[in-house]
């Protein structure tokens, strides 16, 4: 890739990329030499009505958010519009992510206990403010070289379809994410896989301040005795291509002539006095916004309110024109192929279960038996979300979740841990039932505990 023809609004983008819902995130370089992160959106969502401006309304309340004292979110530089483009980028890295972490093996269940506690304070601190991230799941929860959890995407997944997420999702995200944790351990790790569980269950009953709570009250069950977040950092590091540690901060990115990037955040003649916020943190006081000003963030006529006086575009802004031009095109032949499997928001067919099957060993399981119970679930690729449940034959015990489902994928596997103690000669069952997308499915596995 020509780094010096693939620079958008100052930011270089590298070889890295991966497709989301959302469209491409690309590894990037931001212009003061930091890592940093470029999404360009999906034309197909971008381009429908109000999702750019619910888009850049999301991203405005982030900023306000972080300028009102919240951590724990990966900082947004700016929104730009290139022609019928729309890119975000980013202030700091979004790879690599807990989905990447975990692709390579188990995560140190000290650091898997560590992203939790950092998400599950993130998510509350946004419930404070009166908004919700909306799509918590291991993609969307970015690990830094120095081993923290920060969320990426927050309210873009809500912005693209027209939808306010409840808290409530956030938890079951939060859930499922716990549940994911558990069942990467390794076997070794079993005391740390039933405290996350316990951790999940609590957040979709308690809410996600008990299911914190938990983790830090009972971290001395962790390997090593306590939380840390080093072994999770030696993982982001050795996924990581840049690998080196910040030190600081990263710099605010400032709007800066770039030809035919228009930026959508902001807006000339808009206060740049400092923030308010009011009782519900998140609202601004702005004076009403001019039609020049609509215009600008429309990204409509956006060549013409960039020309100098004189008619004639400079040089140098021309030069940045074609190398933006010549960018795009690249770009889009690299990505022709990818761009077919990208998430439709209209056109492809909504999220459907196909089958199930619940499989439990058939050896009679001894005393004090830890077991394994296995859900396949078998969906017609389209990507969303599905909401089950186990429920077992002995015990009121309801274990609910969360499956996020992508477009590439057809077959995921739900995994349920049951321990049986005592004396008894008894035949357990096992249930998951599909609750949505609907109709419910249901399907059920058997074995003999003999003590």
């Amino acid at each position: 890739m020509d780094n010096a023809a693939n620079d958008i609004a100052g930011f270089r983008l590298t070889e890295h990329t991966w497709m989301t819902e959302l469209g491409n995130w690309i590894d990037a370089i931001s212009p003061d030499g930091r890592r940093a992160g470029a999404l360009l959106f999906d034309p197909r969502i971008i381009g429908l009505p109000g999702v750019r401006d619910r888009v850049v309304n999301a991203v405005m309340t982030d900023q306000r958010l972080v300028l009102g004292g919240l951590t724990g979110l990966i900082p947004v530089a700016d929104v730009v519009a290139v022609g019928d483009q729309v890119w975000l980028l980013t202030g700091q890295a979004v790879s690599p992510t807990l989905a990447d972490l975990l692709t390579s093996g188990p995560v140190d269940p000290s650091g898997a206990a560590s992203a939790l506690v950092e998400t599950a304070q993130t998510l509350m601190a946004l419930h404070a403010a009166g908004v919700t991230h909306g799509s918590v799941h291991p993609g969307t929860v970015v690990i830094t070289a120095e081993g923290a959890a920060l969320l990426s995407e927050r309210g873009l997944s809500d912005a693209i379809r027209g939808l306010v997420s409840l808290p409530d999702r956030d938890a079951a995200g939060w859930a499922a994410l716990a549940r994911g944790l558990a069942a990467s351990l390794t076997p070794g790790s079993t005391q740390a896989a039933q405290l996350f569980e316990r951790a999940a269950a609590t957040a979709g009953t308690l809410g996600l301040g008990a299911a914190r709570d938990l983790l830090v009250a009972e971290q001395t069950t962790l390997p090593g005795g306590a939380i840390g977040r080093e072994g999770l950092a030696r993982a982001a590091r050795g996924r990581s291509a840049f690998a080196q540690p910040r030190v600081h901060a990263p710099t605010p990115v400032m709007p800066r002539d770039e030809g035919d990037i228009v930026t959508l955040l902001h807006v000339p003649g808009r206060s740049a006095g400092p923030v308010q916020f009011g009782p519900g943190v998140g609202t601004q006081v702005q004076r009403p916004e001019t039609t020049a000003e609509r215009i600008w963030r429309a990204g409509r006529d956006g060549a013409a309110t960039m020309h100098r006086p004189g008619g004639k575009r400079p040089r140098a802004a021309r030069a940045r024109r074609w190398r933006t031009i010549f960018a795009t095109a690249v770009f889009a032949a690299v990505m022709a192929g990818a761009i077919l499997a990208w998430f439709k928001l209209s056109g492809e067919p909504e999220l459907a279960v196909k089958s199930i099957d619940v499989v439990a060993p058939k050896k009679t399981q001894g005393c004090n038996s830890k077991v394994l119970i296995t859900g396949t679930v078998v969906t017609n690729g389209a990507p969303g979300e599905i909401t089950f449940e186990w429920r077992k034959n002995l015990d009121e015990d309801v274990v609910r979740g969360t499956l996020r489902t992508t477009s590439d994928k057809t077959s995921y596997t739900v995994p349920l841990r049951w321990s049986l103690q005592g004396k008894s000669n008894v035949k357990a069952t096992a249930t998951l039932r599909i609750l949505t997308p609907g109709p419910v499915r249901t399907d059920k596995a058997s074995f003999t505990y003999k003590c």
